[in-house]
């Protein structure tokens, strides 16, 4: 992951009312990644994550937290059309 990936993954983490189990699911990385990436940039401050990140590793965690999104959407559909089926089911008979 680039530099600016875990800066800003570490700002998200840092926010108050906020868990890194949370942020580390939104964003499609383990929790111990993201509290490794805090405890670096703590420690090293401007001086860490000295690494080349390469952006095709944000895209393909941007595409992993789409498609959670859309599996959420998804079963929250699927649950909707089923209760609204068995209220239309109970409303005719």
């Amino acid at each position: 992951f680039s530099d600016e990936f875990k800066h800003e993954a570490v700002a998200l983490a840092n926010q108050p009312g906020v868990t890194i189990a949370q942020i580390s699911r939104d964003l499609g990385i383990s929790a111990n990644m993201l509290s490794r990436w805090r405890r670096e940039l703590e420690t090293n401050g401007a001086k860490a994550f000295p690494g080349q990140g390469h952006a095709r590793d944000e895209e393909m965690a941007k595409l992993k937290r789409e498609l959670a999104l859309v599996k959420r959407e998804r079963d929250f559909l699927k649950e909707a059309a089923a209760y609204f089926a068995k209220e239309s089911k109970a409303a005719t008979k």
